[in-house]
């Protein structure tokens, strides 16, 4: 009995001390993100209306380090208050903890036009971080384009849904522009060309683009953060997108235009409906996704053609590089080979650099040029190396001088070729002591190939008649051979009939969607539970609301441009779901009302478990 509960006490010191060590360890754990400051405000505003600004840190920060930016051309009504959390992680074995510490605002602009909040600093560990400055446009009380409670009239509850959300939408308010780093070049000079979209509404998607063409261009797409970034164009703030970022190399010169591109923009609006407001959660607004295609203008750019007068060795290279040439050997005997290693390294178009052309001896061979290259292609152009071997086999002993060897470019900084030179070799051929008198040595090459041994490569060549003879028995006729043949048969049927079906559903479009419903709410369902774990009401509403509206989208095959509450209530009700059209309904009434509204009447976590329930009972109620 004693040594029962001795080891009932040891089992339960154990398990305490588990659980202090993993405390120690979550909190000892580093950082699974690099520290990012930033800003968070809204891109327009009304002169009269109060708004929050926010700056976020993903960090803890060191006591009192925090310097407020300069609030100028607003009034500040309240803050600075603070809000802060943690959460850790543990996947697959590897823990990772998260810091969330927020510090808001309330502001209010004193007059109308383009403000801007200053740069906000904090430090973390010692270190000090920056925001960016943040553009915000103010408007006067009398633009706000009919989105505030103002009664309609007669005329605009006459008007479709489409017709009153395309009349929230200025020409101005979605734009596509392809921006280059300079309108004029010479030939061969790089050319950073940047697609982007500008937006002043809500974005939620895109279809039928049409990316330029780059007509007298080499081009190259790279890598870039698509966004979205606040910034001003023509005296009005925007969220910019990089749809894509190349870099252009001209071919030829003249003018050379890039033809528009072509997007179609699906921008989610909210109309004012005309049904009566009963109390205060009743909605008074519809969501409409509406379809704008947007096309860029087209872009001239002057390319200019080289200066006269470029020497033998320009061979079209353009930018700023450096020439090493070394040789392997510089004395070696007769009918030895060796090599010329050439590398030319810079920035610029080094991906056309050509191989110089090399001047040798009359009884020196040279054989085929092999390059090697390492190019790094960035938002400032190409940089890197190519490196070009010329091997040879030098003939007749003596000493010789191999000429040296030009490579020209042209910089566009100082508008003139430059010429780079290498040193001149000496090599000394001594005689060929492992060739006897006897037995000359063959020196006739046909064709420039890799360098082989000359003067013991030939092989004599049996001339008795060969006794060859079958090892195994052959496969054909064989009984195996039938049965592969069945085999063979069979499968090709069941897969004739697999496959068929395969095509007919995919032709199915509903079924499709359908099927695939679930699966992609699930996945907007975990992306709004990381939002909620890093407390970023906004985008946790906003990706509750995609994986709802998206499910019966998807899921009863109706359009998103004619998804509407009442389209969900009569849909569900005909398919035998009454109960869960209202909750579904009434939870994205929460999450519209959440994500506008200061006040929260549900919690995330709350919201969060009802839409992934709600989802679940539709499966298990419509079968079909």
């Amino acid at each position: 009995m004693a040594i029962n509960l001795l080891f009932i006490r040891f089992q339960y010191m154990g398990k305490r001390l588990f659980v202090a060590i993993l405390a120690v360890l979550m909190f000892c754990v580093a950082y699974a993100e690099e520290v990012a400051f930033q800003t968070n405000a809204p891109m327009i505003v009304n002169a009269s209306e109060a708004f929050r600004v926010e700056f976020a840190l993903n960090a803890k920060p060191d006591d009192r380090s925090f310097e407020a930016p300069s609030f100028e051309g607003f009034d500040v009504l309240a803050g600075p208050s603070v809000s802060h959390g943690s959460s850790v992680q543990i996947i697959n074995g590897s823990m990772t903890k998260s810091y969330n510490y927020t510090i808001s605002y309330v502001l209010q602009a004193s007059s109308a036009g383009e403000h801007k909040i200053g740069v906000a600093k904090i430090g973390v560990d010692g270190k000090s971080y920056s925001t960016q400055v943040t553009p915000i446009e103010v408007r006067s009380g009398g633009d706000d384009s009919g989105a505030g409670d103002s009664p309609q009239s007669s005329q605009q509850q006459e008007q479709s849904l489409e017709q009153r959300a395309a009349g929230q939408i200025a020409k101005d308010d979605l734009m596509l522009r392809v921006n280059v780093s300079r309108s004029s070049v010479y030939k061969g000079e790089a050319v950073r060309a940047t697609l982007k979209l500008y937006s002043r509404v809500n974005v939620i998607g895109s279809e039928g683009a049409k990316l330029p063409s780059f007509d007298g261009f080499w081009s190259q797409q790279l890598e870039a953060e698509q966004g979205p970034f606040r910034e001003t164009l023509n005296g009005k703030v925007y969220d910019a997108y990089n749809l894509g970022e190349y870099i252009l190399y001209p071919q030829q010169s003249g003018k050379l235009t890039i033809e528009p591109a072509k997007i179609t923009i699906i921008a989610q609006m909210f109309v004012r409906n005309n049904r009566p407001r009963n109390s205060f959660f009743d909605n008074t607004h519809d969501i409409y996704n509406l379809r704008r295609e947007v096309v860029s203008p087209a872009v001239t750019i002057d390319v200019k053609p080289f200066p006269a007068g470029a020497p033998q060795s320009f061979t079209g290279a353009v930018g700023k590089y450096t020439m090493e040439a070394h040789i392997s050997l510089t004395e070696m005997a007769a009918n030895s080979a060796a090599n010329i290693d050439l590398k030319i390294s810079g920035t610029g178009n080094i991906g056309f650099v050509q191989e110089p052309k090399i001047t040798l001896p009359a009884t020196f061979e040279l054989y085929d040029v092999k390059s090697t290259e390492q190019i790094r292609t960035t938002a400032a152009g190409s940089s890197g190396f190519r490196r070009f071997e010329y091997p040879f086999i030098a003939r007749a002993e003596g000493d010789y001088t191999i000429a040296p060897i030009e490579f020209t470019y042209f910089s566009p900084e100082s508008r003139q070729y430059v010429t780079l030179t290498s040193e001149s070799f000496a090599v000394t051929i001594t005689p060929d002591k492992s060739s006897p008198a006897s037995s000359p040595t063959v020196t006739t090459i046909v064709g420039k190939q890799d360098v082989r041994l000359l003067g013991s490569d030939i092989r004599f060549i049996k001339l008795t008649r060969p006794n060859l003879h079958a090892v195994v028995a052959p496969l054909v006729f064989s009984p195996l051979y039938f049965v592969i043949v069945v085999a063979m048969l069979l499968l090709s049927v069941v897969l004739y009939f697999v496959i068929g079906k395969r095509i007919r559903d995919s032709h199915n479009t509903a079924l499709v969607k359908g099927r695939r419903a679930n699966k992609v709410a699930v996945q907007r369902f975990r992306a709004a539970e990381r939002y909620m774990r890093e407390q970023n009401r906004h985008a946790f509403y906003e990706e509750m609301l995609r994986a709802l509206w998206g499910y019966i989208s998807d899921r009863f095959n109706i359009p998103v441009a004619d998804l509407t509450k009442e389209t969900i209530r009569e849909e569900l009700t005909r398919r035998g779901a009454v109960d869960q059209a209202k909750d579904i309904i009434s939870i994205i009434s929460l999450c519209e009302e959440a994500q506008y509204s200061p006040v929260e009447s549900a919690t995330m976590n709350e919201i969060y478990g009802r839409g992934i329930d709600i989802v679940s009972k539709i499966e298990s109620v419509v079968k079909k």
